[in-house]
């Protein structure tokens, strides 16, 4: 078999694809989000354990919480062991995550305020909701960015098919 050399133009393309996702900077991000959503999840998820006479609405909120924060913990071990080139698929999948996660913090804030009444769920509402157009935007973004990742990528595989 004869090795293929790509043109310097193309290698250097292809090479800005997957820099970019393996960058070091993105894998410290990935560890800090490791370290904090476990650290997170293990305080919480004790109290939880060891708190027998929490009220029944934050034994729930802080089991949401534990459940949340442990599928932090999984995407951040999945982005760091998969030997892939991810072109933005994290970024779809994080950003997919957090609407969800604040769309349920949303609907936990207006439960409470119909509950109790309490102005600071009412004001919790307002946070989630502006908290939740940011992610939704990012989500927007991410889906727009590794489509276009992906069409550059299959266009630089047909020219070096085509070559």
């Amino acid at each position: 078999m004869i090795p293929h050399t790509p043109p310097a133009g193309l290698s250097g393309e292809l090479r800005r694809l997957t820099i970019l996702e393996l960058s070091r900077g993105a894998r410290a991000g990935y560890v800090a989000l490791l370290l904090a959503a476990s650290s997170m999840t293990a305080v919480v998820g004790a109290l939880l354990l060891t708190e027998a006479a929490l009220p029944q609405r934050t034994a729930i909120a802080m089991a949401v919480m534990v459940a949340i924060g442990s599928s932090w913990v999984v995407f951040a071990a999945w982005a760091l062991t998969g030997r892939r080139i991810l072109l933005g698929r994290d970024r779809v999948i994080a950003s997919g995550m957090a609407v969800g996660f604040t769309a349920v913090f949303v609907v936990g804030s207006l439960v409470v305020r119909a509950a109790t009444g309490a102005a600071a769920a009412l004001a919790a509402t307002g946070l989630g909701l502006l908290m939740l157009g940011v992610a939704a935007a990012l989500w927007i973004r991410s889906r727009r960015q590794f489509a276009q990742l992906t069409s550059r990528r299959q266009e630089l595989e047909r020219e070096l098919a085509g070559r």
